[in-house]
Order: C-alpha cells, then structure tokens, then sequence
C-alpha cells in the first residue's frame, strides 16, 4: 500500500509540475503582451502627474502621449496577432510534447536507475536497531582472517631465502620459548614484513600478555592494527576490544582512536566515527600516518554525521619540543647530554606555546619535558597555566593531568 501512495503523489506532483510548464508556456506570449500594456499606461499616468505638478512642459508631456500611445498600439497589435499565429504552428505542441516527456520520462527515468523504489522510511531509531545489528553479527577475527587469507593472492617468493630460512628458525624457536618476550617482538615485526599478518597479531598479542601490567597503549594499538589487517580491514569485535584496552591506558593513542572511528564507520554509526575522527584531525600533526586518510574521508564523514558546516581545520606544523621517543632516549644519556639535548627542544616549545597557543597535548608534551628536566617548578607553573586556559574542558584537563602525574607534580 506504501508503495502505491508513493507512486500515486510522485506521479500527481510531475503531472502538476508539467501542467504548469505547458500552461506557462501557451500563454506566454499574451501574458508577455498584457504586462506591456499595462506598464506604458502608467507611463501616461505618471506623464500626467509630472505635468500637473509643474515638473514637465506641455510639450515634453504631448511628445511622451505621442511615444508612449504608439507603444501601446504596437504592444496591442502583437497580443492580437500572437494567438492566431501560435494556433496554426506546431512549435507550441511540440514544446508541450517535449516538456512532458523531459519531466515525466527523464525523471522517473533517474529515479529508477539512481533512486530506491519501494524502499521504505528509515526512521532514527531503525538505523540505531540496524547499527547494532551490524555490530553485534560482524564476522568474527577468525572468520575474517579466513576470508581475507582467502582473497589474497599466492604470497611471492621471499626476495632474500635467507631471511626466509631465519624466520623459520625463529618461529621454531618460539615454539619451545614462547614465554621469550624479546622473541617475541622479533617473531610479530618479521611475521609482518613478510605478510604473514594473523602469525603477527598473534605473536604480538604474546607480547602484550607477557608485559602484563606494564603493556603500553602503544602495544595494545599496535595488536589491534594487525588483527585489523589480518582480517581485510575488518575492525572485529575481538580487535574492538583491543582498542578499548588501549584507550584505557592512554585516551590519546591516535591509532586506537583511528581504529575506533573506523569500527563505527563499518557498523553504521557516523555520528560516533565523527566524535574519534574529528578532534583526533585537530591534534593530528602532518607526519602522523592516519592523517592522509582522515583528510580524504572526514569532511564525507561529517556530512553523514549532520556536521553540514564543519570546515576542517588546518593541521599544526610538527612542534619542536621533545616527543616522547626523544624523552625516553634522553634518559638513557649523561645528565649534561641529557640536559643539552631536552633543553633546547623545551625552549622551542615553550616558545611556540607562549606566541601561538597549543592543543592541550602540546601543553602536556612541555609538562613532561620539565619533568624530565627536573625543572618543577616551571613545570608547576606551567601546569597552572594550562588548568586556567583549559578550565571546564575535562578530556583536555585529564591529558594534562596525566602529563603532571608523569612529571612527579602529583
């Protein structure tokens, strides 16, 4: 019955719209007419007016009568012949033919290739029901690993039989040592140069159980990035899970936060892909490796999650102060190497925050920098001034909070 009542309107609507054309174009002329008569007998009204109020002479008012009044004769003469010669062409039926055709053909003609006939509303909370429809039956790792190792090609000869020959004896010696936890990391990286990626994700996740406790974000995200290539680019609930371990441990981590946004994409939820995706762009520097793909799919993103107006922002320049691969570094030098080196990345930093501003993470980065330096008190001070300036912003209060924390300031 929906799809009769569809019909029926869609059906009227073309056939008043066409009605209307063709009526607008048969009369077209004769209207064209009457509005010219009727606009040079103004004329000769405002004529009058001009001249009773003194602004024109009596002959400037006759010269106009005589002007306007052959107009009016010439615009009458047209609208009398203009009936009379569209009745005997055919021009004006064979336009009618053509605008009914362009409006009825053309149209249902898109509409059935482009649209969705007899497809029903899809109110909100159907699309809610069939998102977690979607999330709750996605294959799972092992299906996906199946179906994924299926697609692919013969895998080809290794280019060094070498390094073929030494993987093989790593993985039997993970065999008898599967508790190695420097075994384990060489097995995950080799397994994943050669694309072997489910023996990867597998042995990573050995890293990340035999760390236990002191697994970082980084490794749990870095498990997670190979169960979802293992698996076609299939974000699975075995992986999902994964990442939540990682967000756990640091909210920050930009490939669990790409991976999660990800998941909600594939399940129909781009709301919640927008909530990840859009202020992981904003904290996002050039070099970071999820950046060219966000460029590409989040203003699409943001026009299906009803962000009609989101403009991407421009993304930072990479900041000069010390990440936290040169922090760790750093602690392995001699104090002064260490103090050299920190220092003036610190000082870069601490400039470019005093001049520009920064994202809480680039405050963060300075607090974590003193700390290391043993400067508490600049770090105090700049943890201070980083509360003020991101009052009521609780996620960016909790990163600079972690920040502190990791300085020794709490």
């Amino acid at each position: 019955m929906g799809d009769w009542v569809f019909w029926g309107v869609a059906a009227a609507l073309a056939m008043a719209v066409t009605g209307l054309m063709v009526a607008a174009l048969a009369r077209g002329r004769e209207a064209a007419g009457d509005h010219d008569v009727r606009v040079y007998r103004d004329q000769l009204k405002e004529v009058e007016r001009d001249l009773a109020r003194g602004v024109i002479g009596e002959d400037d008012a006759a010269r106009l009568r005589t002007e306007i009044g052959r107009r009016v004769l010439a615009a009458d003469a047209d609208q009398g012949a203009a009936p009379a010669a569209g009745d005997g062409g055919p021009g004006r039926p064979l336009a009618a033919a053509l605008i009914a055709v362009l409006v009825l053909g053309v149209g249902g003609g898109v509409y059935a290739l482009r649209g969705a006939p007899g497809q029903g509303d899809l109110p909100l909370a159907f699309r809610l029901a069939e998102a977690d429809r979607a999330r709750a039956t996605r294959p799972t790792q092992a299906e996906a690993e199946a179906r994924a190792a299926a697609a692919l090609p013969p895998a080809p000869a290794p280019a060094d039989p070498r390094h073929a020959e030494l993987l093989d004896r790593l993985r039997s010696v993970m065999a008898d040592r599967p508790n190695d936890l420097q075994g384990q990391e060489l097995l995950a990286r080799n397994e994943a140069m050669v694309g072997n990626l489910a023996a990867a994700a597998r042995a990573q996740a050995m890293v990340v159980t035999l760390k236990g406790p002191v697994a970082t974000a980084d490794d749990l995200a870095m498990q997670a990035e190979l169960m979802i290539a293992a698996a076609g680019g299939i974000v699975t609930a075995e992986a999902e899970a994964v990442l939540a371990a990682a967000l756990d441990k640091d909210r920050t981590n930009g490939t669990a936060r790409y991976f999660s946004g990800l998941m909600f994409i594939q399940t129909g939820r781009p709301d919640m892909a927008f909530r990840f995706w859009a202020p992981l762009w904003e904290g996002s520097e050039p070099s970071d490796p999820w950046v060219d793909a966000l460029r590409v799919q989040l203003p699409d993103l943001a026009w299906l999650a009803g962000q009609h107006r989101y403009q991407m922002p421009a993304l930072r320049a990479a900041l000069p102060g010390p990440d936290a691969a040169a922090l760790e570094a750093a602690r392995d030098m001699s104090p002064a190497d260490r103090d050299q080196m920190v220092r003036g990345m610190v000082d870069g930093l601490m400039a470019r925050l005093a001049s520009e501003g920064g994202t809480a993470q680039e405050w963060a980065r300075a607090i974590r920098a003193l700390g290391v330096l043993g400067d508490t008190d600049r770090a105090r001070a700049i943890l201070d001034e980083a509360r003020t300036r991101f009052a009521g912003r609780d996620a960016d209060l909790a990163d600079i909070s972690a920040a502190a924390a990791e300085a020794g300031l709490q």
